[in-house]
């Protein structure tokens, strides 16, 4: 069909293209595809064949095909991303994480990072008494409604979706810093150097509680995560002379230590020799205790030997007087006694001398034993020898006699 002449596109007229997936994607056999009827196809040898085709599914991040493709592009946005896409102007679809096909003619993408950031800072500020004080810290936040800071700043990415289209996003720490700035200032030239440099957790919960509730950060969308005051530091002059009087003072303090360890020290000294006197005291006083008591204890001694020795020479006197009395007694018992002997042998002798000769001999030999007997009759043998003619005695008569002796 020939067209002489075209009718113009309207003017919201929207441009599309399609294709078939073999024309269009390649990697005919990765990540587990399966061969489709078209892989399993013979072509002639001079028709290309659809494995690689226009390889999509290698290339599809890349801009090349998609500048020249009607202006078409892709977008994909991460979790920590909130996109908002509008269409000539108008709000078509925002969310987290959004992917999508868009016209880069028509269409604006503005990208706002939900992750949280962080805003360093350090500030330079004078205090009440004119002393320069450096303060350093950092301020976590985050925008928590993406479509307040859309509105008040541009997020829109350029035509490569790659980076923003403005320096506002680069702005947004800033302006949080700035805020900051304005309350730590306020604060720090209302108070005196010594007491600015102790008022870092004061600070912390000053600016938290003031940038919450902030006006131009809520109309910005952003809530404040923490503050953080990490050094408060006056001017390098400032700070030799604090160092200085500090160690003035804490030289003092050494000083202060040592003369009262000292004191201390003489004062320990002196109770222990306090301490040592009165137990030489108490020594002496023991001592003079026990030799009391030694002295009383050999006077009782004494005096119980001088008791126990009186005793003794009583009980000797008395017993010399016993035997005093046991010898008169004993001689007159022995006088008594001799006098009783005296009387029997008396008695004796005079019987002896009543009695006859042979009867006094028979009386003694009743008395004698076999040898005595023998030996009387030898002797009687002897004394008559003269009137003895012969007399033989034998050895067997004398073993016989010293048997009957020995039995």
């Amino acid at each position: 069909m020939l067209y002489k002449t075209l009718k113009t596109f309207p003017q919201n007229f929207l441009w599309g293209g399609s294709t078939s997936a073999y024309q269009f994607e390649g990697a005919w056999d990765e990540d587990g595809k399966s061969p489709s009827i078209v892989d399993m196809y013979c072509h002639p040898e001079d028709v290309a064949d659809f494995k690689v085709a226009s390889d999509h599914y290698h290339h599809y991040k890349d801009t090349n095909w998609r500048d020249t493709m009607f202006n078409l592009n892709y977008s994909k946005a991460d979790s920590s991303t909130f996109i908002i896409k509008s269409v000539n102007g108008r709000v078509r679809q925002q969310g987290k994480g959004l992917s999508f096909w868009y016209n880069s003619a028509t269409t604006s993408i503005a990208a706002l990072p939900l992750n949280a950031q962080e805003a360093p800072f350090i500030f330079n500020f004078q205090t009440s008494d004119f002393q320069g004080l450096r303060i350093q810290g950092q301020i976590s936040f985050q925008v928590k409604a993406p479509e307040k800071a859309a509105e008040v700043l541009n997020f829109n990415l350029s035509k490569n979706g790659k980076s923003y289209a403005s320096e506002d996003p680069l702005k947004l720490s800033d302006r949080v810093v700035r805020i900051a700035q304005t309350l730590i200032q306020a604060k720090i030239q209302s108070t005196p150097l010594r007491e600015a440099l102790l008022l870092s957790q004061s600070l912390v919960t000053l600016v938290m509680e003031q940038l919450i509730e902030h006006p131009s950060l809520e109309a910005l969308g952003i809530a404040i995560l923490d503050v953080s005051i990490a050094a408060i530091t006056p001017s390098p002059e400032t700070l030799k002379a604090l160092e200085a009087e500090a160690r003035e003072s804490l030289l003092k303090e050494a000083d202060d230590a040592i003369y009262a360890r000292r004191k201390f020290s003489v004062e320990q000294e002196r109770t222990i020799k306090e301490a040592e006197l009165e137990t030489d005291l108490s020594v002496q006083r023991k001592r003079q205790e026990i030799e009391e008591a030694r002295l009383e204890n050999e006077r009782t001694l004494l005096r119980e030997q001088a008791e126990i020795e009186k005793e003794r020479l009583e009980a000797k006197v008395n017993a010399e007087a016993k035997r005093k009395e046991l010898v008169a007694l004993s001689a007159e018992n022995q006088r008594t006694q001799s006098e009783a002997d005296a009387y029997a042998i008396e008695a004796t002798m005079r019987a002896y001398r009543e009695l006859p000769v042979e009867n006094l001999k028979a009386m003694a030999l009743a008395k004698m034993d076999s040898q005595q007997l023998m030996a009387m009759a030898f002797e009687t043998l002897a004394l008559n020898s003269g009137k003895i003619g012969e007399l033989n005695i034998t050895p067997d008569l004398f073993s016989q006699f010293m048997k009957k002796g020995s039995k």
